[in-house]
């Protein structure tokens, strides 16, 4: 890969880079077909990287299937498909590992210390080793994208990072590889999240802008569909992740819910009227 990369930027070609876990739906399509807009080399990656899953997590259980995702990334328009061996990337004695000081403290990293550190680990791993001069992400994994943000910025990686937005199914249910754990009851309990997203707009345009209670409400309308778990609700700074108490500019609301055993995350951003 490195080879290859080396190549390409010999011949004064732009690599386009979408790092994924695979098992893809019209999400992970969308980057890629972002992708293929704004270089002329795409490369994707696909790897489950395991420094990211905590104890208990579904590390051993997340969804793959590797044949049909190659399938749908060649027929995107992915030049390279990218399949790194775990032996290769973590061998016996590896030891470093990437840490940020405070947007970890936030939102998912609360609840999974493990995340972020394993997250600014192997993508700073593949940036080395693809060498993009942009890489793509999903807004709706948005406390990532600022993570891999301020991460390119500190370590002076030559790379842009461009966000997408999220691709929701047509009833709003923001698109995952989870999504494949839920029932077909719990699929339907699961909009209670973009839901509370929606209404929370609404709260805003209306004239309440307390953050307190815009979360008072999605928690109420969250917990009146059955098995579901809040992890967290919140409404932040959209660079700091710092919560916020009063809507007076553009904020991040961001939600973590376990739907039966399946965790989900969704986030909107949510504009005061001017």
């Amino acid at each position: 890969m490195q080879e290859h990369s080396n190549r390409v930027r010999h011949l004064g070609k732009t690599i386009v880079f979408v790092p994924t876990m695979g098992f893809f739906h019209k999400g992970h399509l969308s980057l890629i077909n972002e992708g293929r807009k704004l270089g002329d080399e795409l490369v994707v990656s696909i790897f489950v990287n395991p420094v990211q899953f905590g104890p208990g997590e579904d590390f051993e259980s997340y969804p793959r299937d590797i044949d049909r995702d190659i399938g749908l990334a060649q027929k995107e328009g992915a030049n390279i498909i990218f399949i790194p061996d775990k032996k290769e990337l973590y061998p016996q004695r590896f030891q470093t590992h990437v840490n940020l000081k405070e947007l970890p403290n936030h939102l998912c990293g609360l609840s999974r210390p493990a995340l972020f550190s394993g997250v600014a680990t192997i993508i700073t791993k593949l940036f080395n080793i693809v060498k993009p001069h942009v890489a793509i992400f999903g807004k709706k994994d948005y406390q990532q994208l600022v993570i891999i943000r301020q991460m390119a910025f500190d370590l002076n990686f030559d790379v842009k990072i461009v966000g997408v937005s999220t691709a929701r199914e047509p009833d709003g249910l923001a698109m995952s590889s989870r999504n494949s754990y839920l029932t077909d009851k719990q699929r339907v309990y699961a909009l209670s999240i973009c839901k509370s997203l929606k209404k929370a707009q609404e709260l805003l345009e209306s004239g309440i802008n307390d953050a307190a209670k815009i979360i008072e409400s999605a928690s109420k309308l969250i917990k009146s569909y059955p098995e579901t778990v809040i992890d967290y609700i919140a409404i932040c700074d959209p660079e700091t992740l710092v919560d916020i108490k009063r809507i007076d500019r553009q904020a991040l609301m961001a939600i973590a819910v376990k739907v039966g055993n399946t965790r989900l995350i969704d986030n909107i951003m949510l504009n005061p009227n001017t």
